[in-house]
């Protein structure tokens, strides 16, 4: 009786420890959260080819993981870059005269006030710009700095990910408190889920910002190209997303006089914009997840407060393994034929 008190003792002791030392450890590693769920997920996307390389060409797995490395960094560095030359020379476009401008945002304001009755330049609304400016510069120059940080953290955990792979997921997949169906049923859905989340939904947004920067071509948007990239990042955003940018797009333009154009705009906004990223699930159905789209936007919500830009990979992953633990324990040890098969093989056994 005493050796099994002892032992309960070691067991509940060691896993208390464990918790309180994971969370400690936890709430260290949170700024570097974007750097090591973006390893994890290029990770997923590459592990099959790493695993060519070394097995069958017969790479050393050190080797092997530079070259993919160098790929991965290559394929996100290319976009990247031609995405801020092309913004660059978008900005090298503007006429940056202040006196054009401030009499343009007058104009602006003028309109408004003129229409709505709405004075933007009140000295309440200026008191509260100055307060909120110096947070808006403060919010930039921490999010540089930790998008480098978390992009040397990608890097270097990616290299002893790949360098070590097949040995981390023995690992992890015997840690997790399942039997062996479940644990292939849980590592298929993540793995698919990343997969999908991690290709879908740049492809899409692309789609929407090319689709958006060619309608605000063809209806005299200022600054096309601008808007078209600003278009492409507001689509993960939930629920309003592409309407962030468009809607006050056309607004400006039927305030400024210019109705055909905004009403033009508005309806290929509506009906093509709005609607290109569902023509493109739909031919992507069979490589993309058949993922809930309450899944997908609830998801969204929860894992860009939790994971930063990506939550949206992982928030929806996180609510998916959520509700498949749900269903797991509902058919292990709620439903009436599976309660009873166990009982009957534990009468047999014993």
């Amino acid at each position: 009786m005493s050796l099994n008190i002892k032992e309960q003792y070691r067991r509940y002791s060691l896993i208390i420890l464990i918790v309180i030392m994971g969370f400690a450890l936890f709430q260290q590693f949170v700024p570097f959260l974007g750097g090591l769920l973006g390893a994890s997920t290029i990770y997923v996307l590459v592990r099959g080819q790493m695993e060519r390389l070394a097995s069958q060409r017969k790479l050393r797995r050190s080797i092997a993981a530079t070259v993919i490395l160098i790929e991965a960094i290559l394929c996100f560095l290319i976009p990247i870059s031609v995405a801020v030359w092309l913004l660059i020379v978008e900005l090298n476009n503007i006429n940056l005269n202040p006196t054009e401008y401030l009499s343009g945002i007058q104009h602006f304001i003028d309109l408004i006030q003129e229409h709505t009755g709405y004075n933007v330049l009140s000295a309440e609304n200026l008191t509260s710009v100055a307060a909120f400016l110096p947070k808006v510069a403060q919010v930039l120059i921490d999010s540089v700095s930790s998008f480098v940080i978390n992009v040397l953290v990608l890097v270097f955990v990616l290299y002893f990910m790949l360098i070590s792979g097949p040995q981390m997921e023995n690992y992890l997949y015997s840690l997790l408190p399942f039997n062996e169906k479940n644990k292939k049923e849980v590592m298929s859905s993540v793995n698919m889920l990343v997969k999908s989340n991690a290709i879908g939904i740049p492809l899409l947004a692309i789609v929407q910002g090319v689709f958006a920067t060619i309608g605000y071509m063809i209806f005299g948007s200022p600054s096309p190209i601008l808007f078209g990239f600003l278009t492409c990042f507001a689509t993960i955003i939930p629920l309003i997303g592409t309407m962030l940018i468009w809607c006050p797009l056309v607004i400006y333009m039927g305030l400024t006089g210019d109705w055909a154009n905004a009403i033009g705009l508005g309806i290929y906004a509506l009906i093509v914009i709005s609607n290109i990223d569902n023509l493109v699930r739909f031919m992507l159905q069979k490589r993309i997840a058949d993922t809930h789209p309450l899944i997908t936007v609830f998801g969204v919500i929860v894992g860009l407060p939790l994971f930063g830009f990506w939550g949206v990979i992982f928030g929806p992953l996180l609510l998916s393994v959520f509700i498949l633990c749900v269903d797991i324990f509902k058919r292990e040890h709620l439903d009436d034929k599976q309660v009873k098969t166990d009982i009957q093989i534990n009468n047999k056994l014993n």
